[in-house]
């Protein structure tokens, strides 16, 4: 089941990032109302929202394998200040 939660989440992920990226062309084409433009503009701080958070939970997902000095492999919760 959890593999079919996130799977729905990147689904919603690619979907909130496309309806974005319409709504951006849309307000850069310049042709909306002053109504249109400000719900546009609304929606897409609500979708950035959605799309940060989701980007958030799936870093807090992330793992890195690593090898010990005894050679054996573990997993441990990847985090960007860990040296490469």
């Amino acid at each position: 089941m959890a593999g079919e939660q996130g799977a729905t989440s990147i689904a919603d992920f690619e979907k909130s990032l496309d309806e974005l990226e319409k709504l951006v062309r849309d307000l850069e084409q310049g042709e909306l109302s002053l109504e249109q433009s400000l719900a546009a503009f609304e929606r897409g701080v609500k979708l950035t929202r959605e799309c940060q958070q989701a980007l958030k939970s799936a870093e807090q997902r992330v793992e890195q394998l690593v090898q010990n000095s005894d050679g054996t492999l573990e997993t441990r919760p990847f985090t960007p200040d860990d040296p490469a």
